[in-house]
């Protein structure tokens, strides 16, 4: 491929690495990566709540990865309530997996940024070493779109599997019992898939621009090798 070709590749995926570590940026600071439902159980049991009047006991809640909101309905109107996951929670999540997911955001955010910079070079530099060639930009596309599957899984199950919108429901309630009604990812989860998958595809902008992927032999290496055989 020509030399002005391969600056425009390299240009778009170095932007694209450089926007996802933007958005990974914003997307930690914000309480929007789950947001749901949640009914208060206890009070609708006492007065045997059913259709329309269900509505009176179902509150809402949303959160991310440091504070969040809930709003509390017992028939009595909407309690906000606003928490934080360090110190107030850390007692009742998955403390190890929490942790995990915002050390893997940042890791994920300071390998888009290394790898917006070698694209960068690579577009307007001339590629001197190993991790400054193809084989670096590879390997920082491959780390920032693992952390990136790794934080939906970890974040994933803590959410399903460890209920966590249950744990900061019931949060500091004796009387009352909330149970989740319904919940669902909201944006700042999806903006982690989608940085994911434009690091998957700098993988193979890097490909398109005619650069064999890591390990993989040529067929002229293979031709050579084996005239060397040949003669001894």
């Amino acid at each position: 491929m020509p030399a002005p070709q391969k600056k425009i590749i390299f240009c778009i995926a170095g932007v694209l690495s450089f926007a996802c570590a933007l958005g990974t940026a914003a997307a930690i600071g914000t309480q929007l990566w789950v947001k749901g439902t949640i009914l208060c159980k206890t009070g609708a049991l006492l007065v045997n709540a059913t259709g329309q009047e269900l509505e009176k006991f179902i509150g809402k809640i949303q959160y991310g990865l440091f504070y969040g909101e809930r709003v509390r309905q017992c028939g009595l109107g909407g309690r906000p309530f606003q928490f934080s996951f360090f110190p107030d929670l850390l007692k009742i999540i998955p403390a190890s997996i929490h942790v995990s997911v915002i050390l893997f955001c940042t890791v994920l955010i300071v390998f888009a940024l290394v790898g917006a910079g070698f694209f960068m070079f690579n577009a307007f530099g001339s590629p001197y070493e190993t991790l400054h060639g193809p084989v670096g930009l590879y390997l920082w596309s491959f780390i920032a779109c693992s952390c990136g599957c790794l934080i939906m899984i970890l974040f994933s199950s803590e959410v399903k599997i460890h209920h966590l919108s249950e744990k900061i429901a019931n949060f500091k309630e004796g009387s009352f019992t909330f149970k989740t009604h319904s919940e669902h990812f909201a944006n700042s989860f999806w903006i982690i898939l989608v940085c994911s998958l434009v690091h998957f595809l700098n993988a193979l902008l890097i490909r398109f621009a005619g650069f064999e992927f890591p390990f993989s032999k040529s067929k002229d290496s293979g031709a050579i090798t084996g005239a060397a055989d040949l003669m001894y």
